[in-house]
């Protein structure tokens, strides 16, 4: 598999899995996730994509500030409609990082371990999304401007020849490139820049 050599350079997420642990998938319940895995699941990099990934990283680091975070011991909750834009994109990635599903998501074992209805569409919430503490009840917002990084002037006109399918083989190359710079300068250049990621506690 081929990939962008950039993702290689966005640090990973880690966090503690108890499931993972008591079934044996990972010593100590330790699952590393990479944007790669984010990608694998969307099937494509994309500013959304990357804006999930970044939402995940910033609301992991506010919610747990000095220690791994738990994966399966959050409530993740989103403002629009699952069929609304790119809902079900953001959904899937912060369910991949937190172990958040939907309604069906894994049950639990005993009573426990449950995933089921954590991941939630439609909420009233005062912003794009809340991550929720299961053991503390402590929750942090979180909204994601991916126009404070505008894409180059030049991809508008080469998307419209490449979706049109009138492009040539250099056009195609030349608008994956400057879709991928973007997403780039988002994860690496910009990813800890507050006004791209709003944080609010």
């Amino acid at each position: 598999m081929s990939l962008p050599g950039f993702f290689q350079d966005v640090p990973p997420l880690v966090l503690e899995d108890p499931l993972a642990a008591i079934l044996g998938a990972a010593t100590g319940g330790l699952l590393e996730y990479r944007y790669a895995d984010a990608v694998g699941l969307a099937g494509h990099s994309c500013p959304t994509v990357a804006g999930a990934w970044l939402m995940a990283r910033h609301g992991l680091a506010a919610l747990y500030p000095q220690g791994t975070p738990r994966r399966g011991g959050l409530r993740v909750e989103l403002r629009a409609a699952q069929e609304e834009g790119t809902a079900g994109v953001v959904a899937a990635v912060l369910g991949l990082i937190t172990g958040a599903a939907g309604p069906g998501g894994f049950k639990g074992l005993g009573g426990a371990q449950s995933r089921r209805n954590l991941l939630l569409h439609g909420a009233d919430i005062p912003a794009e999304v809340r991550m929720t503490r299961l053991d503390t009840g402590d929750t942090v917002l979180l909204d994601y401007h991916p126009e404070q990084v505008p894409p180059d002037p030049a991809l508008a006109p080469l998307m419209a020849r490449v979706v049109g399918g009138t492009a040539d083989d250099g056009e195609r190359a030349e608008f994956a490139r400057l879709w991928q710079d973007r997403v780039r300068r988002l994860l690496l250049e910009r990813s800890d820049d507050p006004e791209l990621v709003v944080v609010r506690r």
